[in-house]
């Protein structure tokens, strides 16, 4: 560890880059790792939360529980060292519930960002076997996409960067060699997000009553119009079925941030 942190110190040194970003499991993180992390200029250590249920981490053979990883952030936030948490949906015994309690404990905990991953299942694992069993049903896509939405809605409330939603794209993923099944799609982070703006926009719509409208403008901000829009316009083909608008546009406000959402309705 120590030979690769010297390793990287010099590209910060020499001003090739400004930092240094790990990941590692929240039992490593022990008093005497932070005093080693010190030394060096880390931007980020990303915890492998998983889960904050310990009867999910306990099913999964984690090896850790929840309070390792309480301990973990407290150790990094005492040392002043930021840290993210990487969460999964779709675990094995895991409810709707309990990935968006994991996600506001990371929130809680201080955690500056976080990433998203739907549970895939691969060859050779456990995992498959319990699947092969019937033990364990995977994700669809939709449902993955439903479920990260959920966590990913907190993030975004509670003001945390969600680095990224999905596992890296790569041959594992799609080699038969080595993926049985599970959510896997190269655009699963974007059909997230157009989910969230989905649920948004409706929400918005009930709250202010405006089915009687005839046309619906949509203001979202700079370079949002397609996640607002969906794949295939599934977002705005659906707000018209649910709730009877003719017709509706998507327009770009310079005035909005991120998931913010303008209404107008026109006669």
């Amino acid at each position: 560890m120590i030979r690769l942190l010297e390793k990287a110190q010099k590209y910060v040194n020499n001003g090739q880059a400004v930092g240094i970003r790990m990941s590692t499991r929240p039992d490593y993180i022990k008093e005497e790792i932070i005093a080693i992390l010190k030394k060096y200029t880390i931007t980020c250590v990303e915890l492998g939360v998983q889960s904050m249920n310990d009867m999910v981490l306990s099913y999964l053979k984690r090896g850790h529980s929840a309070n390792d990883t309480y301990n973990a952030a407290r150790l990094l936030n005492q040392a002043g060292i930021p840290f993210a948490g990487q969460m999964m949906i779709g675990l094995p015994t895991a409810m709707v519930d309990d990935e968006i309690d994991c996600a506001n404990k990371i929130c809680e905990l201080g955690a500056v960002g976080a990433r998203i991953y739907p549970t895939i299942v691969f060859k050779g694992t456990e995992l498959e076997e319990i699947t092969k069993k019937n033990e364990y049903k995977p994700l669809t896509i939709d449902e993955a996409v439903e479920r990260s939405a959920n966590v990913y809605r907190v993030f975004i409330q509670k003001g945390l960067i969600c680095y990224r939603i999905g596992l890296c794209e790569s041959e594992n993923l799609h080699s038969e060699e080595t993926y049985f099944s599970g959510p896997t799609s190269p655009s699963i982070g974007e059909m997230v997000k157009s989910r969230v703006y989905f649920d948004i926009i409706s929400e918005k719509i009930r709250q202010n009553k405006l089915q009687s409208a005839k046309e619906l403008i949509i203001e979202c901000q700079p370079g949002a119009v397609s996640q607002v829009i969906g794949n295939k316009k599934h977002n705005i083909e659906e707000l018209k079925r649910s709730f009877g608008f003719k017709n509706i546009k998507v327009s770009e406000n310079i005035d909005l941030r991120n998931f913010e959402i303008k209404l107008k309705e026109k006669e």
